[in-house]
């Protein structure tokens, strides 16, 4: 049986999907352990900046998370159409992307910290320690932003398992060397970010070896094919839908956050313990989507239309069934973990108040969310960009008639009606995607 053909199978989704599951888990874990860490200095300043720090370098580099999906979408049809040269040479592309962005960051560090000093400012003595932070993390932003197309390339080969060790051994070496220069060594803030720096650039490495077998392909420096006009003019398109369509449903996000401060400081803090409901959620849902991704993407490429269909179908269930289990969670003990983030009484109130609208975002996100990783995978991002533009502004509409007369439940209504905006609206493009396998 070729790789084209290979059967889809819930086992098959489950070995995608799980890795990259466990991986998103560990995420929130190496933040925790960095607050930890400066925060045995008994200081405040040294916390505030590292948290400052990394919330900006994440917001510089999550524009190039293009890359990511975009890498995907590409290598699984190119592998699902068997041209394993251009496999490979997709990997080239997003290695150099990657790292002609990073280089790019590091060239442009100063009005990109002045604006974000801008946006988001602290105190001088925050802003001074945050500003050496990332003037020395800024120095592994090649890698990262390079991590982000090397992931793509490897979910696209259904390899999430090394997906996950990458992650592992970057929290892993993170932590360790945290430890050992912040407390050991005394380095304080810039001990964090030189633990960031080397993590960032050994799990480029160890991704480079895990996508040896690429470079034993004469195609990835196939020079001519790798800088072929018209393979870049479509990787450009691809990438460039994804950019515009991750910018407007950020805009969705951040004017949540904006609108929802308008009600108040406890009403704005509830609303950001609750939005770390949906994170876990997103965070878990990537898995399965990442299963749509590669699937869709390899039949599309293949010429495979029941294996697309299946592939999407087998990957929804799946994250139906997580959606279903973690909305439970969410209204069984959903109260205990508001308790958990929060000591504030009437924040916890607040937030009970709008607990429901936590527990139905899973539901509610599921189709937008997997159709998504169908889309990516089929390289329909123009759809995409085009169903995010009319959702975007459908939740427009929704805040202008909702929020005024109903407060900051309006405002959760909205948010909720733009997934089902987006799940409605992409679905009723899918019968165009089917056609487009020709």
């Amino acid at each position: 049986m070729t790789e084209t053909a290979r059967a889809v199978t819930h086992a098959r989704v489950l070995k995608i999907a799980i890795p990259i599951v466990i991986s998103n888990a560990t995420v929130p874990i190496l933040g925790a352990v960095d607050t930890g860490v400066v925060g045995q200095l008994g200081e405040a300043a040294p916390i505030g900046a590292v948290g400052l720090g990394a919330v900006i370098l994440t917001a510089i580099y999550w524009v190039f998370g293009f890359l990511r999906m975009g890498t995907t979408g590409l290598t699984s049809q190119a592998r699902g159409a068997g041209q394993a040269g251009e496999v490979a040479a997709l990997l080239t592309r997003a290695l150099m992307i990657g790292l002609a962005g990073g280089a790019a960051v590091i060239a442009l560090q100063g009005p990109l910290f002045a604006a974000a000093f801008l946006v988001a400012p602290g105190s001088d003595e925050v802003e001074g320690l945050a500003h050496s932070y990332m003037a020395i993390r800024v120095w592994s932003a090649p890698a990262m932003i390079a991590i982000f197309g090397m992931t793509g390339w490897l979910i696209a080969q259904e390899r999430t398992r090394a997906v996950l060790a990458i992650q592992v051994l970057m929290n892993g070496v993170n932590v360790g060397l945290d430890v050992w220069f912040v407390l050991g060594l005394d380095w304080g803030v810039e001990g964090v970010a030189r633990a960031t720096v080397i993590a960032e650039w050994g799990g480029l490495a160890l991704g480079l070896w895990f996508c040896r077998d690429a470079f034993g392909v004469p195609a990835w420096r196939d020079w001519p094919r790798v800088f072929d006009p018209a393979r870049l003019r479509v990787m450009a398109a691809v990438n460039g839908d994804i950019l515009l369509r991750s910018l407007m449903l950020q805009a969705i996000f951040v004017s949540f956050l904006f609108l929802g401060a308008g009600f108040g400081d406890v009403t704005l803090a509830a609303n950001q313990v609750l939005m770390q409901f949906l994170n876990v959620t997103a965070h878990a849902l990537d898995g399965f989507a990442f299963a749509a991704e590669a699937i869709v993407g390899q039949a599309f490429g293949a010429r495979n239309l029941g294996g697309l269909r299946r592939g999407a179908v087998l990957a929804s269930l799946w994250a139906l069934l997580f959606c279903v289990g973690i909305a439970s969670v969410y209204a069984l003990f959903g109260g205990a973990a508001i308790d958990l983030m929060t000591t504030a009484p009437e924040v916890r109130v607040e937030a009970r108040v709008f607990l429901p609208y936590a527990v139905a975002a899973p539901l509610l996100g599921l189709a937008p969310f997997m159709l998504d990783g169908v889309f990516i995978g089929a390289t329909r991002t123009g759809d995409m960009r085009n169903m995010m533009a009319l959702s975007l502004a459908l939740y427009v509409l929704a805040v202008a008639v909702l929020v005024p007369a109903f407060g900051n439940h309006g405002l959760w209504a909205a948010l909720l009606f733009s997934f089902v905006a987006r799940g409605v609206t992409l679905w009723r493009r899918y019968p165009a995607l089917e056609r487009g396998m020709g």
